[in-house]
């Protein structure tokens, strides 16, 4: 059986993050493997995997903010908001020489902090209990509502820069939460300098606190080196780790609740804290309840370390 644990994949271009599970199963001999948050075929960077008892805790990385690079085409609009789909306005490249950097500044300031945003329409979003995309592929016009995310940081990389066909390119980096579209920061910023604008390139590079730099591209794997981290380890990289003594393992596996340690008392509602016992190994998922600590989510017993 695998070790419970996650992988980090840096996933390549022309991939859907079904067939990286997919692959995963196959290489570690289960079917008990999930992901943490997809990314377009197109895109390529991080993508969390959980196996086994693992895949329980993809539940708290879901939510956690991300961290992208991206290339944003100004001077077309697209159906899908990225370059995989069909052109729907292209402006004039006289009109897009005319942007200068202090526009793309003032419409960047638009778009950062809290903001309500629009989906894009290709998207996994349900309508009606079909996935937009779908609905959008099959010739339907769909109009999502917009909801609340938050951008973090929204900034430029490097000098926006001419592309052939009239189009200007830009470099960006984008910190964001959950939920955000970086295909609809394209489009948006687009709109707003009146010229349109869709992806060319998208790349995560973090989400929460890990980094891609720590992932391993899925080609590199075999059945021999699959390089997962461990349930209790990769569980401390993100959360706050609550070392529980004999007798609180033994509460907790038997559903009662343990009083609220001073430094987690400030800890919001809801905020995940990692139980581990003497072995190192990870029991539980806690969160507060009151005065309170009560268990989300409680793992079966390993071996050490795993």
């Amino acid at each position: 059986m695998a070790i419970p644990g996650l992988l980090l994949i840096d996933k390549d271009p022309d991939w859907t993050s079904h067939d990286v599970v997919a692959k995963v199963r196959g290489l570690a001999g289960t079917r008990r493997v999930g992901h943490a948050g997809t990314l377009d075929p197109m895109a390529t960077g991080l993508l969390i995997i959980g196996v086994e008892s693992a895949t329980k805790l993809l539940t708290y990385l879901v939510g956690e903010g991300k961290t992208y690079t991206a290339t944003i085409r100004l001077g077309a609009a697209t159906v899908t908001d990225d370059r995989e789909g069909e052109i729907i306005s292209q402006a004039a490249a006289t009109d897009v020489a005319k942007i200068t950097a202090s526009d793309i500044e003032r419409e960047l300031g638009k778009l950062r902090g809290e903001i309500q945003q629009v989906p894009s329409s290709v998207s996994a979003i349900k309508v009606d209990g079909k996935r937009a995309y779908a609905l959008v592929r099959g010739g339907d016009e769909v109009k999502l509502a917009a909801r609340p995310v938050t951008i973090h940081s929204f900034t430029l990389d490097a000098e926006p820069r001419l592309a052939d066909g009239g189009f200007l390119d830009l470099d960006v980096t984008v910190e964001c939460s959950s939920g955000t579209y970086i295909r609809a920061l394209a489009r948006d910023l687009g709109a707003a300098l009146g010229v349109g604008g869709h992806l060319t390139a998208l790349r995560r590079t973090k989400v929460g606190r890990y980094s891609v730099e720590q992932a391993s591209r899925i080609d590199a794997l075999t059945r021999e080196n699959l390089s997962i981290l461990p349930s209790a380890a990769a569980a401390a990289v993100q959360f706050e780790v609550l070392q529980l003594s004999s007798q609180q393992e033994i509460d907790i596996r038997h559903g009662k609740l343990l009083d609220v340690p001073s430094e987690f008392s400030n800890f919001a509602k809801g905020q995940p804290i990692a139980a581990l016992n003497a072995e190192g190994n990870l029991v539980a998922m806690l969160e507060r309840s009151g005065k309170k600590l009560k268990s989300s989510c409680v793992f079966a017993l390993e071996v050490a370390g795993a």
